[in-house]
């Protein structure tokens, strides 16, 4: 496969929808950012399973996750785009 060739993840996105982190449930899709509205961290499950948490500044970062945690977000003004 040629690198670009999934138009899935070299598009723009399409939706957004305002976040509220949550420890115990996915998000309804997968996103292919989150922006940030304040700085602080995200605690986030990835796409691929694995949970971390990152420190951001405010702006659109390319994240696909599965989740947003409550836990250790500190982060606010959170809006998914997939």
């Amino acid at each position: 496969m040629a690198i670009g060739s999934d138009n899935s993840k070299t598009t723009s996105a399409e939706h957004a929808a305002a976040v509220t982190p949550n420890d115990n449930t996915d998000l309804t899709y997968t996103t292919r950012g989150l922006y940030v509205g304040v700085a602080g961290n995200i605690s986030v499950v990835m796409a691929g399973g694995e949970t971390v948490t990152i420190p951001v500044q405010p702006g659109l970062h390319p994240l696909s996750v599965s989740r947003v945690r409550a836990t250790g977000t500190t982060a606010t003004g959170i809006v998914a785009v997939w």
